[in-house]
Parts: structure tokens; sequence; C-alpha cells
């Protein structure tokens, strides 16, 4: 039977005693009384062991809820390491990687630097070349009409020569 059931039993039975005139006591069945009292001590160990065995059961559910809740905060921990470790890598091969392009950038710049040395030097090279060669080509030049103006004075009055 149920405790509750019993007090509210154990409590008509109050209802139910005969008031003592002029004082605050009122007469029980003895026997009802006793019975209720018996029957209250085997239910109360009851309704205590299934309170304990409640409690006891919270306490595990509340157990699993805290190990499950620290399991969980440890994955996210973990999982939260794991992204600061990749975006630090990540970091590092986007500031390698910009180091890489910068290198890349004055070597391209020094090379090509290296080439218009290169080809005005050629150029320049080769302009000397050119004008060597114009002045060789004048003064060929000049040397033929000179022997042909040396030439031709002979050879026209030769010609007059024999013309007449």
């Amino acid at each position: 039977m149920d405790i509750l059931q019993l007090i509210d039993r154990l409590e008509e039975l109050f209802n139910d005693a005969k008031a003592v005139p002029f004082t605050h006591n009122v007469v029980v069945d003895e026997d009802r009384m006793l019975e209720l009292i018996d029957q209250m001590r085997i239910a109360i160990p009851e309704e205590v062991k299934k309170a304990q065995q409640v409690m006891a059961q919270r306490d595990r559910v509340m157990a699993q809820a805290q190990e499950e809740a620290n399991r969980t905060l440890q994955l996210a921990r973990d999982k939260s390491e794991q992204m600061i470790q990749k975006d630090m890598i990540v970091q590092e091969a986007q500031r390698r990687a910009d180091q890489i392009v910068a290198q890349a950038r004055g070597d391209a710049e020094a090379t090509r630097v290296d080439a218009d040395n290169y080809v005005v030097d050629t150029l320049v090279q080769l302009q000397d070349q050119i004008a060597k060669m114009s002045n060789q080509v004048a003064n060929g030049i000049r040397m033929v009409q000179e022997e042909q103006m040396r030439k031709s004075p002979s050879s026209a009055v030769s010609e007059n020569a024999e013309l007449k």
C-alpha cells in the first residue's frame, strides 16, 4: 500500500476519533492505530527504497549525461585544435607561397634587367660594327670613285684621240 494512502487513513482515523471534553485530546481505536502504524513501518522502507532507487537512477542518468557532455566537449576541443592547426598550416603555407611569389617576381625582374642590359650591349656592339662597315663601305665607294676618276681623264683623252 502507498504511504500516502496510509497517511490518509491515519488522518481519517483521527477525524473519526472521539474528543475528550475540555481538552485537546482524542480517543482513537487502538487496534486500528497500531495496524496503521505497522502498515506504515512496512510501507515506509519500501517507499524509501523506491526513493533511493529513483535517486540512484537519477545519479546514474546525471553521471551518464555528465560523461556524455565531457566527451562532447572533448570532441569539440579536439576538433577546434585540429581546425586551429589546419588554419596555422594554411597560414604558414600562404606565407611561404607569398614569399616564393615575391622571390620569383624579384628573380624575374632581375632576369628582365639582365636581358635588357644584354640586348642593349648587343645592339650597341652591332651599331658599332655597322658603323665600322658603313665606314668601310663608304671608304670602298670613295676609293672606287677616285680610281674611276683617275682612270677617267686618261680614258677620256684616249677616247677623244680615237674619235678624232
